[in-house]
């Protein structure tokens, strides 16, 4: 480490932390906070970063029009756990190190997926609406417990989610591209094609990156192909869904609910699918719990000193 490199901090959540601050300000003497709060991008982003050896961002996209605007960049820490707002290929290629940690926010997004689960079955967000607007119904729901889980996606928050699925005494199949066959029998898990998984789960839920490969992958056939009854969850990345199928399935009632905390426009603006009472909308809050942020901070601040090649890491965010 060099104390006197110079570091710029893009992202805006990680500027406001008080305690990474600190943490960052005590390893190097010049750093420069998007204390402005600003959204940066293209010739912003640049003017932001211009001047600095090392940077951290997280939402930020970094293409090849930025990068080669930056000879002077050398290395840049990840905050967060997604890499598709990065160029990989481009940032290799003029020589820019990149440090990132993956899962440091596992155990946050894996709570928040069984939140989502129940929520959904006992249908919590419907009953709390109902009795906000003064009227006392009981709702007929059913456990989580006993429940057939599809993790399609079977990385850290897959694995973590797995886990913690034990303790329901949950049949849990997965679907991934690679295959973990020490994991799953070790902790019971079924791998399974992804046609026979929408088939059979009670519960599917996304625990992918966003690539050429994901994008767009749960179209409006795979959707149908899911059970009756079945519900969806999407705490991974936007995109992922045709959110238009989505909403029609989930207004026949073929779909009983569906949870996303991503979506492929962000904020989201059908109103007519957030609206819908088996539709519970959160906004991006997955990694948003104390512990998952402090990690994911302190993560992207060792980054700083511990860069790769960008293209080690394809393929893993």
């Amino acid at each position: 480490m060099n104390r006197t490199d110079r570091v710029a901090v893009a992202s805006r959540s990680f500027s406001r932390h008080p305690v990474l601050r600190a943490e960052l300000m005590s390893r190097y003497e010049i750093v420069t906070f998007n204390d402005a709060g600003l959204s940066l991008s293209g010739d912003a982003l640049v003017t932001f970063l211009d001047g600095h050896a090392k940077a951290i961002t997280a939402l930020e996209k970094l293409d090849e029009s930025v990068l080669s605007r930056l000879p002077g960049l050398k290395v840049v820490g990840k905050y967060g756990v997604g890499l598709d707002m990065i160029d990989l290929a481009a940032m290799s290629r003029l020589d820019k190190r990149l440090g990132w940690t993956g899962g440091v926010n596992r155990r946050s997004v894996a709570e928040l997926t069984i939140c989502a689960a129940i929520a959904l079955l006992r249908h919590v967000p419907e009953a709390n609406t109902l009795v906000r607007g003064g009227q006392w119904r009981q709702l007929m729901g059913r456990q989580l417990s006993e429940r057939v889980v599809g993790i399609v996606g079977c990385g850290h928050v897959g694995k973590d989610l797995a886990i913690l699925l034990r303790a329901f005494g949950c049949t849990v199949l997965a679907h991934d591209i690679k295959d973990f066959p020490d994991f799953y029998a070790a902790h019971g898990v079924r791998p399974v094609s992804l046609g026979e998984l929408l088939a059979r789960a009670d519960i599917v839920t996304l625990h992918l990156p966003l690539d050429a490969s994901t994008r767009g992958m749960m179209t409006a056939e795979k959707l149908a192909s899911m059970r009756e009854g079945a519900i969806l969850l999407n705490l991974a990345r936007g995109g992922l869904v045709d959110e238009v199928a989505l909403k029609h399935l989930l207004m026949s009632g073929h779909l009983a609910g569906a949870a996303f905390d991503v979506f492929a426009e962000e904020p989201p603006t059908d109103l007519e699918l957030l609206r819908l009472p088996n539709m519970l909308a959160l906004p991006h809050i997955g990694g948003s719990a104390e512990e998952a942020v402090l990690a994911m901070g302190r993560a992207a601040i060792a980054g700083l000193d511990a860069g790769r090649d960008p293209l080690d890491f394809a393929g893993q965010g």
